[in-house]
């Protein structure tokens, strides 16, 4: 299932960006941070595809989603200028950003190649 971030709890279980300048991940597995709003339309059809992936994936990885409108803070800490924007943060190494909603077989190879994650 996909988790809901705030502020605090992204700072605990992805990167406390208040106390390191540089990227070091809180998580114990890799994640996909999906930064959306609820007007957005292709946010909206996105959603039910990242269901999926958490499902396919549980255990594995973990989906966390960040409401722009809500968490103005968080959205500028990542330079989100268009949504949907996502986050893969592998266990080791730098996370990468990709703009759009990617159609799933996408997700899966990105969750492969940058999160080093097989089904």
């Amino acid at each position: 299932m996909t988790e809901l971030l705030t502020k605090e709890t992204f700072l605990e279980k992805v990167f406390n960006f208040e106390k390191n300048k540089e990227w070091k991940f809180e998580g114990d597995k890799p994640c996909i941070i999906d930064f959306y709003a609820d007007w957005c339309g292709p946010c909206k059809a996105i959603a039910p595809v990242l269901e999926e992936l958490s499902n396919e994936y549980e255990g594995k990885i973990n989906i966390y989603k960040v409401d722009t409108e809500k968490e103005q803070e968080l959205a500028a800490a990542f330079a989100i200028r268009s949504i949907p924007s996502m986050l893969f943060v592998p266990g080791d190494g730098q996370p990468q950003m990709a703009q759009g909603a990617l159609p799933k077989a996408e997700l899966e190879r990105v969750i492969k190649e940058v999160l080093g994650v097989e089904k």
